[in-house]
């Protein structure tokens, strides 16, 4: 793995960068929650057989990124922008895994006029939504988180404060233990070698420093997004996993049902983490059809 790039932004913020790869057009990852924008090596070996290059970055408040209080959902669309100004890139892809595909999603809405094409692994919906029971096959851990970050800020602080020392020193050997009751069988079988590693390391990056990326982001998806669904035009392929208690499957029903171009890829035998493991080639086919 390589260190990252701190990119200044306008605002006087900066963010770390990670670039793996050619020159050939770029995909920008958006990391869960909580976790960092390191190199995923399975998604960066896919992209290089088809010319492509890895562009992850760790979201406001995460690792050394400066934190933006207070952002909303729709914010991380001028980050992005930042961040294909530097590279020189036209065009990208934008691919989020679970807390981040809320962040793909907008960048799709947002910046439309650069990104070809988005995918999000294990997204999380909007709260509220009409037509869903957003907790229903909800694991016991993020139940009580969001119930946490829905009952005031500080609340939500208090949570993630109290997590923070277990996750920010969590190793490969101890990870699955660690999400406890978020993973069943499936995302146990997928949770192991490098994979583990892989998973430990980038939120034991994304958390080093501090805890407030992690709150900044349960405020973000249970508040307005800043931008409306239904004007998504560009391509949104949702992907999701009958075995997810991260992410309940039905988030990934609701927004292949409320997205207007959706591309649904809903499997029942996946979960949230094997997604990753089985499906990486596929996604990147997939993004790239169109």
């Amino acid at each position: 793995m390589t260190g990252p790039t701190p990119l200044p932004l306008p605002d006087g913020r900066r963010l770390e960068l990670y670039v793996a790869g050619g020159e050939g057009i770029p995909l920008v990852f958006h990391h869960g929650s909580p976790s960092s924008g390191i190199e995923f090596p399975p998604l960066i070996a896919a992209l290089a057989e088809r010319g492509m290059r890895f562009v992850g970055y760790t979201r406001a408040g995460y690792g050394s990124s400066t934190r933006r209080p207070g952002r909303s959902i729709a914010d991380v669309a001028e980050d992005v922008r930042a961040i294909l100004d530097h590279l020189g890139a036209d065009e990208a892809y934008t691919y989020g895994w679970s807390g981040g595909g809320p962040h793909a999603i907008a960048t799709g809405a947002l910046l439309a006029d650069r990104i070809l094409g988005v995918a999000t692994i294990g997204g999380v919906a909007p709260w509220p939504a009409e037509g869903i029971d957003w907790f229903e096959g909800m694991g016991p851990e993020n139940v009580e988180e969001f119930n946490a970050t829905l009952a005031d800020p500080e609340s939500s602080a208090r949570s993630a404060e109290r997590d923070w020392p277990k996750w920010r020193a969590v190793t490969g050997a101890e990870i699955a233990e660690t999400f406890g009751g978020l993973i069943d069988h499936v995302d146990d079988g997928a949770l192991t070698g490098d994979f583990a590693e892989y998973v430990a390391a980038a939120t034991r990056e994304g958390l080093r420093e501090s805890y407030w990326g992690w709150v900044d982001d349960d405020l973000a998806f249970v508040k307005p997004w800043g931008f409306d669904l239904a004007s998504l035009k560009v391509p949104v392929h949702i992907w999701q996993g009958g075995h997810d208690r991260m992410v309940p499957f039905g988030h990934g029903q609701w927004l292949a049902s409320h997205i207007p171009s959706a591309r649904p890829h809903l499997l029942p035998e996946e979960g949230h983490l094997s997604l990753a493991v089985t499906q990486v080639s596929q996604i990147v086919d997939a993004l790239i059809a169109g």
